[in-house]
C-alpha cells in the first residue's frame, strides 16, 4: 500500500479501510484477521481494529460458525448508489431491452475497472436458452477483460502505452478451452477488434459460452462502455453468427451512444 507523491490531506486510515473491502473478491468472499493481515502487509492489532470498525458500521459482517468476516449489507447500498447514478445505464435500459427482445439473448452492459469489466446492467433472455453461468452473473459481477468478449471491446481503444501498462499486470490464464494466453495474439485480437469494431468470445471465459460486443462512445468519440449479447454454444460457426447478430449489436451500440454526453 505504498503511495508515490502523497498528498498532505491523504488519509491513510481511510486507503487502509478501503483497502480490506477491497480485499473481499468473488473467489474468496470471506477472510479471517490473519489472511487479511498477511495481505495488505499490517499487523494483527491493526486489522482487528479496522476490520472491527467496518463491522460495526456493518460494511462486514462476522460468519458466527468459522469466525472469519464477509462484506456486509451497507456495501451493497455503495454500489447500487453508484449504479443508479450512472446516467449511462439509465440511457442504455431500454436499448438493452429492445436487443434481448430481438435475438432472445441475455444482453449485458459493461464498463472497464482497470484489468476487468464490470456489469452494471443486463436484460435476461428467454427461458430454456441459458448456458449455467447465466445463474451466477448479475449487475456488479465482475469478469477479467482479456477473455470477455465486453473486456476486449472496452481494451481494444485503450492507447497502447495504457494498454500495455495494463498487460504487464494480467495474468493471461486459461478460462476456457479457447483463452487467448498469449500476449502476441491478444494483442492481434485487439487489432481486429479495432478494425471490424466488434469483439467475440468464443468459449474464452468459459466452455459452451459465447458472446459477442461492440463498443459505446461517448460524444467525445472516446469508448466509455461496451454493450453484448451472450449465446449458449451452438453449432453454427463464430463467422455467421457475427454475420446474423454483430449488425444489430452495433446499432444498440450506436443508438446509446447517441445519447450519451
Amino acid at each position: 500500500m505504498q503511495q508515490a507523491d502523497i498528498s498532505p490531506s491523504f488519509s491513510q486510515s481511510l486507503e487502509r479501510g478501503l483497502a480490506v473491502l477491497a480485499a473481499f473478491r468473488p473467489d474468496r468472499p470471506t477472510l479471517g484477521i490473519s489472511e487479511l493481515g498477511r495481505e495488505l502487509g499490517l499487523t494483527r492489532s491493526t486489522t482487528h481494529r479496522y476490520v472491527a470498525t467496518l463491522a460495526t458500521l456493518r460494511y462486514l459482517e462476522q460468519d458466527n460458525s468459522t469466525r472469519k468476516y464477509r462484506l456486509g449489507p451497507r456495501v451493497l447500498d455503495l454500489g447500487f448508489s453508484m449504479l443508479g447514478s450512472l446516467e449511462l445505464r439509465d440511457v442504455a435500459a431500454p436499448h438493452l431491452r429492445r436487443l434481448t427482445d430481438m435475438t432472445g439473448h441475455t444482453s449485458n452492459l459493461a464498463i472497464r475497472d482497470d484489468t476487468d469489466v464490470i456489469l452494471i446492467d443486463r436484460v435476461r433472455g428467454r427461458p430454456g436458452r441459458y448456458h449455467h453461468l447465466e445463474f451466477s452473473l448479475h449487475v456488479g459481477s465482475r469478469l477479467p477483460s482479456y477473455c470477455s468478449a465486453t473486456g476486449k471491446a472496452l481494451l481494444a481503444f485503450v492507447p497502447r502505452p495504457d494498454l500495455d501498462r495494463l498487460l504487464d499486470r494480467m495474468d493471461l490464464v486459461p478460462r476456457g478451452p479457447r483463452t487467448l494466453t498469449d500476449r502476441s495474439a491478444l494483442l492481434a485480437e485487439l487489432e481486429r477488434v479495432r478494425r471490424t469494431g466488434l469483439a467475440t468470445n468464443d468459449e474464452e471465459l468459459e466452455s459452451a459460452l459465447r458472446s459477442i460486443a461492440a463498443p459505446v462512445r461517448s460524444r467525445s468519440g472516446e469508448v466509455v462502455a461496451a454493450v453484448n449479447v451472450a449465446i449458449p454454444w451452438s453449432p453454427a460457426a463464430m463467422t455467421e453468427l457475427v454475420a446474423q447478430l454483430g449488425p444489430t449489436i452495433q446499432a444498440t451500440a450506436q443508438q446509446i451512444a447517441a445519447r450519451v454526453i
